[in-house]
């Protein structure tokens, strides 16, 4: 039986145009357009996926309470300025359950920071190089892999589209992708919250599971997920399903957001999924490849697509992303930059 998520080589991706380019372009796409879910392997940068290299970036957990705290958001302290990029801690009544942090651009280019007022644009609280030396340059280097590889599907997904293969590149111009590390811990049995309930468990393969990431789709273009080997992370497939994600080392699992679908007229689905408890602690490190700020979305030239009113990424973004728990109470900081002539 064929698999539901398929492991998709891309090292062609990286080539002058050829048929094998475009047979994968071809296989690509059909995951795109199908359960909106894949896995690649053989890209630049695919060394980061390894235990000892990925272990690198997830050294940030270790660090004591005082230095998290340094890095903590404006909701989780109103003493500091940042409110989009920067720690959120555990939530023990909230059904995700999950610490961790939001990186922007600025991780890996600091000369390229933006000046911007829009909270967006704002500079990432990262921890003093000599609490976690060498750990800066490490994560900026996974960043800008990561920068690569969302470049290389995106230009993929334009010629999968019959488009061509440079049609998003303005948009992703500055863009602000977003590098997240996440730690699931084991939930405490005795934090005082039921986690009985439908919105906390669920049954998987006879067995009552917790919920610890709530079911949703992304927001953005595409996301790039590097797991640690622990199972959890769940997709919705097309018959509406629950099935595991492998959580292969050197496999990022990939998935693409509303944003594309939208932008695609449903060409390409935008999956929904979720993370139920393994039976050890989870580590997981997704990127967020998502356009400028300040890009307006347009129709794309696709027979037969939708058309829809003209917006901006960074207001769709803001919207969206503030209703995710680790955001709660900040959407009154940010107001909408459209409806300007442009």
């Amino acid at each position: 039986m064929t698999p539901d998520i398929e492991t998709i080589g891309i090292a062609d991706l990286f080539e002058p145009s050829s048929s094998a380019r475009d047979r994968t372009d071809a296989r690509i796409m059909a995951a795109a357009a199908g359960i909106g879910f894949m896995a690649v392997r053989d890209f630049p940068g695919d060394d980061w996926l390894t235990p000892d290299k990925r272990a690198q970036l997830l050294r940030l957990f270790a660090l004591p309470d005082e230095e998290k705290q340094k890095l903590l958001r404006w909701n989780f302290d109103r003493s500091k300025k940042n409110v989009y990029r920067g720690w959120f801690p555990l939530q023990p009544t909230a059904v995700s359950y999950k610490e961790g942090i939001d990186m922007g651009p600025d991780l890996a280019d600091a000369a390229d920071a933006s000046v911007s007022d829009d909270p967006l644009c704002e500079p990432t609280p990262l921890p003093a190089e000599d609490t976690l030396p060498g750990w800066r340059a490490a994560a900026a280097d996974y960043y800008r892999a990561m920068e690569t590889v969302g470049n290389a599907l995106m230009r993929s997904i334009a010629r999968g589209l019959g488009l061509p293969e440079t049609i998003f590149d303005a948009y992703f111009d500055h863009g602000i992708s977003t590098l997240r590390l996440i730690r699931y811990p084991l939930r405490n049995a005795n934090a005082g919250v039921d986690i009985r309930g439908p919105e906390f468990s669920v049954v998987h393969k006879g067995e009552t599971r917790t919920i610890i990431g709530r079911e949703h789709a992304d927001s953005g273009f595409v996301t790039l997920l590097a797991q640690d080997g622990v199972e959890g992370l769940q997709a919705k497939n097309l018959a509406g399903e629950w099935i595991d994600v492998p959580p292969a080392n050197g496999t990022p699992a990939i998935n693409f957001g509303q944003l594309l679908e939208r932008w695609t007229g449903g060409r390409v689905r935008a999956t929904r999924h979720r993370v139920i408890a393994p039976k050890t602690a989870r580590f997981s490190i997704p990127f967020f490849y998502e356009p400028r700020v300040d890009a307006e979305i347009t129709p794309l030239p696709l027979d037969g697509a939708e058309p829809f009113e003209p917006f901006l990424y960074g207001d769709y973004l803001w919207e969206s992303a503030t209703n995710f728990v680790e955001m709660s109470g900040i959407k009154h900081l940010r107001q909408p930059r459209s409806k300007k002539a442009s």
